[in-house]
């Protein structure tokens, strides 16, 4: 009896409430599920016609991936079958994914940018896209086999980098990161051995460069926060600059997607959008204040507090990300002359708000208080970051030594 493949929806739903997606694979009545990595509502899934429904935000790009992976399985069976027709669903789908398929380097680039347009993350997206294109620019083929990613391959494309593209050592490693990122999912999938992987120890080793953190002091903020003879633009501007650094460097994107329904028990409840984690913080009195700014321009409970994303498609990932990358921008440049204003001699964006939190809570606050305000997952993450704004133990020592 041959083997069979199809798409289907699982019934477990996760935390979320949503369904998982998975390949069936059916031989002799018995089958076993390959996990996609992706997750519907049930509404939007048609059991008939084995698709996403129009209902979904993503249908075409889902459909699009679905298609792929099936078409990969399909390959897979046919090749599997015509070698041993004596297996069952269980062997079917370990060969599968064994280090025999054809796939290269940009099939799995492919179906990673499909996967995040799909999961609507438009700026990795864009980003990665961009990372891919230098590696197909060296190679001048997209027939790339994972066999030849190898030490000599990734030091000869780094030299490439910095010296015919001009990267920094820090973008030069981005591209490396993205690299080890496709090559560590299809040693995953058995696609290629693990023999073969070109990172780690004694292969190439990705260490970024220190880079130096510089956020602004309280004696700065306070000169912000008094500034007087602003023009509208400028004092927006810088209002929404001040209302990231009270929540602890809130990201641009957040304080944009900020409803005045996230609004209560004198609270922000919101959700980030680079982790989904929900966070609820106490609003500050200072924060209060910028938000009375905005009250007159309130329509409703689920109006945006501030302007920029009003008029957002949001059907549309790429506008809803050209939207918040633009209103970036043009803050980065009016903050630039408010900073000059006031008599700060540092470059200040946007980011900068972040690191001013860091730089001003120093070591006076316990690690584990910071990482639940950095929202960061790890705590490890947030003693290495918070170390570029450590300098008490290290200035006392240096006076120690020299004061005599």
């Amino acid at each position: 009896m041959s083997a069979s493949a199809k798409i289907v929806l699982r019934k477990k739903p996760n935390s979320k409430g949503m369904f998982p997606l998975a390949i069936r694979i059916t031989k002799n009545r018995r089958s076993t599920y390959k996990h996609l990595g992706q997750y519907v509502n049930l509404e939007d899934w048609d059991e008939k016609n084995i698709r996403v429904k129009k209902s979904h935000p993503n249908a075409k790009n889902l459909n699009n991936l679905l298609s792929s992976k099936l078409s990969e399985v399909d390959k897979g069976l046919m090749n599997l079958q015509s070698e041993n027709n004596d297996v069952s669903a269980s062997q079917i789908k370990h060969n599968i994914y064994t280090p025999v398929s054809n796939l290269t380097f940009f099939d799995y680039v492919n179906e990673h940018l499909d996967a995040l347009e799909a999961d609507r993350k438009i700026n990795r997206h864009t980003t990665d896209s961009a990372l891919a294109t230098y590696v197909h620019d060296f190679h001048k083929s997209k027939e790339l086999r994972f066999q030849e990613i190898n030490l000599r391959f990734l030091k000869k494309f780094k030299t490439y980098l910095m010296g015919n593209r001009n990267l920094t050592q820090t973008s030069a490693l981005n591209v490396m990161v993205m690299i080890r990122l496709i090559f560590n999912r299809a040693i995953t999938d058995k696609v290629v051995s693990k023999d073969l992987y070109p990172f780690g120890k004694g292969g190439f080793k990705i260490k970024f460069p220190e880079t130096i953190k510089i956020g602004l002091n309280k004696k700065e903020i306070n000169k912000l926060e008094e500034i007087m003879g602003l023009t509208e633009v400028q004092r927006h501007a810088l209002n929404i600059w001040l209302f990231s650094f009270y929540f602890a460097g809130m990201r641009v994107s957040d304080v944009l997607f900020t409803r005045w329904s996230m609004v209560y028990d004198d609270r922000l409840h919101y959700r980030m959008g680079k982790n989904t984690k929900i966070v609820s913080l106490k609003i500050p009195e200072k924060a209060f204040k910028i938000l009375k700014c905005y009250q007159k321009n309130k329509n409703s409970v689920d109006d945006f507090i501030f302007p920029e994303m009003k008029k957002a498609d949001f059907s549309n990932p790429k506008d809803v990300y050209n939207k918040v990358k633009v209103a970036t921008s043009k803050f980065n440049k009016h903050l630039r002359i408010v900073v000059k204003m006031a008599g700060i001699d540092k470059k200040v964006t946007m980011h900068i708000a972040r690191h001013s939190f860091g730089n001003i809570a120093g070591d006076s606050i316990h690690p584990l208080m910071l990482q639940k305000l950095y929202r960061h997952s790890d705590l490890k993450t947030t003693i290495n970051y918070q170390a570029n704004f450590i300098h008490k133990d290290a200035d006392e020592a240096l006076d120690a030594v020299i004061n005599f």
